[in-house]
Parts: structure tokens; sequence; C-alpha cells
């Protein structure tokens, strides 16, 4: 992953975010505040406008940059959760190329912080229920043998499928725990939105 690679990932994000907004608010009007999907927007709206003449180095000050700019214009837990995995994943890149290698390191890293400062755990569902799957997919293809493009594609189908299974599950955290057994039956907006982030990565790593 380069510079461009990226700015890439990060705009197909964007896109993918600006096509599934209302998808995302539905969802989380069944169990939330119903803002997932304009926040999301609004996050990913000013991260294109922060990278649009940010002079990166390095695919991390790309990431960096990203996770600090969700940070600082999301609102709800959505921000600082992929704010500090964006973050999280950037601070590993610090070359001008990285590999696949470390890009898993990144997510490994990014998934430790949103499971640090949201305390959750797979099955809680939330953002971890499908990127937990995620990341285990993307190592198990490379120790398989599979280069980059591979991995992002499995992973992306890792966390799809891994977002249709919150559908099942009783929420434990955040504001749709309230709801206790009335959550089971709707899929989690995070786990959702978590899964267009790694289908974007996977998209702009097989063009």
């Amino acid at each position: 992953m380069d510079v461009a690679l990226a700015r890439a990932w990060v705009e197909a994000i964007a896109e993918a975010i600006d096509q599934h907004t209302d998808q995302l608010t539905q969802l989380d009007s069944a169990v939330g505040d119903a803002d997932h999907g304009a926040n999301m927007r609004r996050g990913f709206t000013a991260v294109r406008a922060a990278l649009a003449e940010f002079p990166a180095e390095t695919p991390g000050d790309v990431l960096v940059r990203t996770g600090s700019t969700l940070v600082s214009s999301v609102g709800g837990a959505s921000g600082p959760l992929y704010g500090s995995a964006f973050r999280a994943i950037g601070k590993v890149l610090t070359g001008p190329v990285a590999d696949a290698g470390q890009v898993l390191s990144g997510l490994t890293d990014g998934l430790a912080a949103v499971q640090r400062l949201g305390a959750a755990v797979p099955g809680d569902k939330t953002i971890v229920d499908a990127y937990t799957p995620a990341v285990a997919a993307f190592e198990q293809e490379l120790w398989d043998g599979g280069d980059l493009r591979a991995a992002a594609a499995r992973a992306a189908d890792a966390a799809e499928e891994g977002m249709r299974a919150t559908s099942a599950l009783q929420a434990r955290k955040g504001r749709a725990s309230y709801l206790g057994s009335r959550s089971v039956g709707h899929q989690d907006p995070g786990a959702t939105s978590t899964a267009l982030v790694f289908r974007a990565l996977a998209e702009v790593t097989a063009r």
C-alpha cells in the first residue's frame, strides 16, 4: 500500500458511505439515534476536504489524518471509534510503501484501539462483530500465501458475514443495549459501516 492506494481506499469509503447513508440511518433508527448514516457522511466529507491539499509522504500519513479528522468531526460514538482505528492503522504504516503484513499489523492495531475505547467483544453486536472476523480472514489469507488483494477480498467477505450475523444477536454495548431483547432481529449499523470499509479496501486493491 502506497500513498495513492491509501487515498483511493479513503475515497472509496467516502463514496460507499454516501451511497449507503439512508441504509445506515434506517438500521440505526431501529436500535439507536438514527444518526449513524448522517454522522458517517459528515465525517468522510470532512476527511475528503482534509486530504485534498494534504502533502502525505506515507500511507500512514493519509490514514492518521483520516482518523484525526473523524474524531474531530463525527458525533456520537462512531467518530472516536473509527478515528482511533484509522489513527492506529496509520501509525504502523510509516514507510512510503507498506506490504500486506504491515497492513495486517495496522488493521490489528486498529481493532485493538476500537476494543480499548468501546470495551466490546465479539457477540456484543457492534463494529467488533465485523472487524474481528475481517482481520482473522486477512491474516489467514496471508498464511495461505495470498497477497494484499486476496487478503482484502477475503476480509471483506468475512466482515459482511459478521455484519449479517449481528441480526441474531442481542446488543450488550452502546445505545442498542438499552433495548434488551428488542435489539434482536436488527442488523447492527456499526458492523454495517465496518463492512463497507473493508469492501472498499477490497475494491481498490483489485483495480
